[in-house]
């Protein structure tokens, strides 16, 4: 169960041109570069931040 409570998130499109308040989303969830995954945990204040860029991300688990 080492994967309990944990979200993959990946960068799949570029932060150049976006808002200011969704690049600041991307770097509160570790990510900086195309193609980079993190695993964040699922709380809350992640969950918000990953609905305020879906469009942005793509998500497993």
């Amino acid at each position: 169960m080492a994967n309990a409570g944990k979200i993959k998130v990946t960068l799949v499109k570029s932060l150049i041109g976006r808002l200011e308040s969704h690049k600041a989303c991307a770097r509160g969830l570790g990510l900086k570069k195309l193609n980079q995954s993190v695993e964040v945990i699922d709380t809350p204040e992640n969950r918000g931040m990953i609905n305020k860029i879906s469009y942005l991300l793509k998500c497993e688990g």
